[in-house]
């Protein structure tokens, strides 16, 4: 299959020297060579921005844009408005790809005619322990709603947007409906935006894609009002937004959300977490009566919801020690 197609690579960096060049070095070494690579500077206060501009020169490719710090989000769309493919990719430039990455992504998109194509990822730890996300090698035909189902759902499609290719077409309008102020979850925002506007997207279960976990990555970083208030502020954007096709999983969402919100123990930081404890409190005792009566959440979540409500240190006591049990808590433990 002779693709001629040009995908325009964009990567959002802020105070990276130490792993851009890795991320640089294997996007140059891709068996797919019709790229172009968008370097976003956020406003780095390290070598960063020297890195990149270097880069730039030893490769016609690759190009820098230089900009105040303003996020993630901010930069990829900035990016964005700044590349010339027919198709999208991102990549965080403290991650890498294996040398087919962009090749399975194009290849998969032409051969099943999809706007969006996708595949899983392995998770990097410091210590050297690998996590696949799942690395089956089955493929999934998503069209219409359903691609967007399973990005809510999360049983295999995760919400990051830098193990995905996506039709240019798509980013449409996403400027003016994008709040860039979100810092966490902002992935699941934009691929719910994308997906929607998908006519079909296809899934391959391979893990070219490594996702580095190290001190400073957002899973490490302490506690701050973007971890604690953004999710649930997500999900207030998705649930305004959704068709009644989706309604369903995104309201199971905010309730397994508000319930943890509600039992959330306050041992750090109390100034943050207090009102946002009261705040989960209060609007999962509004929703009790639609969550206990509507048929959108099962008996499982009907029970937590409740218990939940009406005592909160009973669950958050009794969900402690389900976590120690199973310590799934621990699994990411630098």
């Amino acid at each position: 299959m002779d693709i001629q197609d040009l995908i325009s690579v964009i990567i959002p960096a802020y105070n990276i020297a130490r792993w851009l060049p890795r991320c640089l070095d294997s996007i140059a070494a891709q068996t797919y060579s019709h790229w172009e690579v968008v370097i976003v500077d956020d406003g780095s206060t390290d070598d960063t921005g020297q890195i990149a501009e270097q880069y730039a020169r030893e490769y016609a490719q690759i190009r820098v844009i230089h900009k105040p710090n303003g996020g993630v989000s901010s930069a990829r769309m900035r990016g964005l408005a700044e590349a010339a493919g027919e198709w999208i990719a991102f990549i965080d430039g403290d991650d890498w790809l294996e040398p087919n990455g962009l090749e399975i992504l194009i290849r998969n998109a032409y051969q099943y005619h999809a706007d969006i194509s996708h595949y899983g990822f392995q998770r990097n730890l410091p210590d050297g322990r690998v996590y696949c996300y799942y690395n089956t090698g089955r493929i999934i035909f998503q069209e219409g709603m359903q691609g967007c189902l399973d990005l809510l759902e999360g049983s295999f499609v995760e919400p990051g947007i830098w193990n995905k290719l996506y039709r240019r077409q798509l980013f449409e309008g996403l400027d003016g409906w994008l709040d860039t102020s979100i810092r966490i979850n902002e992935d699941l925002l934009v691929n719910y935006y994308l997906f929607r506007r998908a006519s079909c997207a296809i899934y391959e279960d391979v893990c070219p894609y490594h996702y580095i976990v190290h001190e400073g990555s957002a899973t490490t970083i302490a506690l701050n009002e973007h971890l604690v208030w953004d999710p649930i502020r997500v999900t207030h954007i998705l649930l305004g937004d959704c068709p009644k096709e989706l309604h369903a999983v995104i309201y199971r969402r905010l309730i397994r959300q508000l319930i943890a919100g509600a039992t959330s123990p306050l041992i750090m930081n109390r100034e943050l977490l207090v009102p946002y404890r009261k705040a989960t409190r209060r609007e999962l005792r509004q929703r009790l009566l639609h969550v206990l009566c509507a048929g959108e959440c099962g008996l499982k979540l009907k029970t937590m919801s409740l218990w939940a409500t009406i005592w909160p240190a009973s669950y958050a006591f009794v969900h402690k020690i389900y976590e120690k049990v199973t310590q799934v808590n621990r699994q990411y433990e630098m």
